[in-house]
């Protein structure tokens, strides 16, 4: 299915924090980019016909919905988006690709190892049927990120010895922040785990261009008990005076091996004070080094080890010229992109991959790939951290070039 009239009409069912950055993404990318097909903004689906009726206007989109079974027996929606917390994932993702829709959903993919599975199953027999799915791991589509990619693929830096990755936030180091559905292990699946360390994962795997092999793991629930929320916006919140469990971790810690043999250390929390989202990746090889924090995420540092003696050290590459990765499509050199452009990248590709009946990336593969290492990583932790092996994936797709 690629529309009709060269359009793609799109379905986007939630739309908080996740479906107002996915709605500036579809608005955005056709005015950028040179798009085979032109994205139609049809329906928003939520469970508040006038909340959703308020957001639609915010937001751009035609009309409203509250029933996105519903929505997916329409024959004028082509794609569903998927902003909803995890514990819906695999339900409408499954059933929209069954009614031959394609998906783009949210990471993490799922809550579950088995709900991953199944997702996965069910992309690879649409696949045969031309509808595609993809996972929304955007920080993937930072030109600093995709430029690290590419010096990694071009063996800029040698054969990849160790990498360190962590997300560093502090939006619940307050222990007074409230409880939401990301501190419900029955809604969220995980804490910082799968909020934060799957992007982690996605981004050491798509770096560095292989899996993580093995892990051994720590989970811990620093703050255990939060007020009940009265508000909300964004990610921040008022509590009130009632409390209540949480039920997911704070801070996840790993390591383990990639597919190379290379050691890997990963650190996910929400608890670092003073760091907002510090998402960093440093690759070490054999020829030199790669370094990237999103605090500065038109930055990618690089170390050349085969400069001459003397002149040895980081270069700041500043990722703004029209030869980076996304970049030709917006503005003067030294004009930098910010958050919200990986999500415009993220549509752009995934139009694309659409019209061409291509598979989009990250696909629903890869996305259970990084599920595996969450999965092991919990079942290590419940271990007292005993090594766990990753099972391989099947029919996954690592490369995924940058327009």
């Amino acid at each position: 299915m690629d529309g009709t009239q060269g359009h793609l009409r799109v379905a986007m069912i939630g739309y908080a924090f996740m479906g107002r950055a996915h709605s500036q993404a579809w608005r955005v990318a056709p005015r950028f980019f040179d798009l085979p097909l032109q994205p139609e903004m049809r329906v928003l689906v939520g469970r508040s016909r006038d909340r959703a009726e308020e957001a639609a206007q915010h937001l751009g989109w035609a009309e409203v919905a509250t029933d996105w079974r519903a929505v997916l027996e329409r024959d004028d929606v082509d794609l569903v988006d998927i902003c909803t917390p995890g514990d819906t994932h695999e339900e409408i993702a499954v059933a929209a690709l069954e009614a031959g829709k394609h998906v783009l959903v949210e990471k993490p993919m799922a809550n579950t190892l088995a709900e991953a599975e199944r997702m996965a199953a069910a992309a690879e027999r649409a696949a045969a049927a031309g509808v595609r799915s993809m996972v929304g791991f955007t920080y993937r589509r930072v030109p600093a990120v995709a430029l690290a990619r590419q010096m990694v693929a071009d063996g800029r830096i040698g054969e990849v010895r160790q990498v360190r990755c962590q997300y560093l936030q502090d939006w619940l180091a307050d222990e007074t922040a409230p409880l939401s559905w990301r501190t419900d292990k029955e809604l969220a699946g995980s804490g910082a785990l799968g909020d934060i360390g799957a992007h982690i994962v996605d981004l050491t795997h798509f770096v560095t261009g292989q899996r993580v092999a093995t892990v051994s793991g720590l989970l811990d629930t620093v703050v255990a008990e939060r007020p009940c929320a009265e508000s909300f916006s964004g990610l921040s919140g008022v509590g009130g005076t009632e409390r209540g469990p949480v039920t997911v971790d704070d801070v996840a810690i790993f390591t383990g091996r990639l597919e190379s043999g290379a050691p890997a250390v990963f650190e996910a929390t929400r608890m670092a004070w003073g760091r907002k989202n510090a998402m960093r990746i440093e690759v070490n090889g054999s020829r030199g080094s790669l370094a990237f924090d999103f605090e500065e995420m038109n930055v990618l540092q690089h170390y050349d080890a085969d400069a001459r003696a003397g002149e040895q050290g980081f270069t700041r590459i500043i990722v703004t010229e029209p030869q980076h990765p996304y970049v030709a499509a917006w503005w003067p050199p030294g004009h930098g992109l910010g958050y919200e452009h990986g999500f415009v990248h993220q549509a752009a590709d995934l139009v694309r991959a659409v019209a061409a009946g291509e598979q989009p990336t990250p696909s629903f593969a890869d996305g259970l790939a990084v599920q595996r290492v969450l999965d092991a990583v919990e079942r290590s932790h419940a271990e007292e951290g005993r090594l766990h092996r990753i099972p391989e994936n099947t029919g996954t797709t690592l490369e995924g070039a940058a327009r």
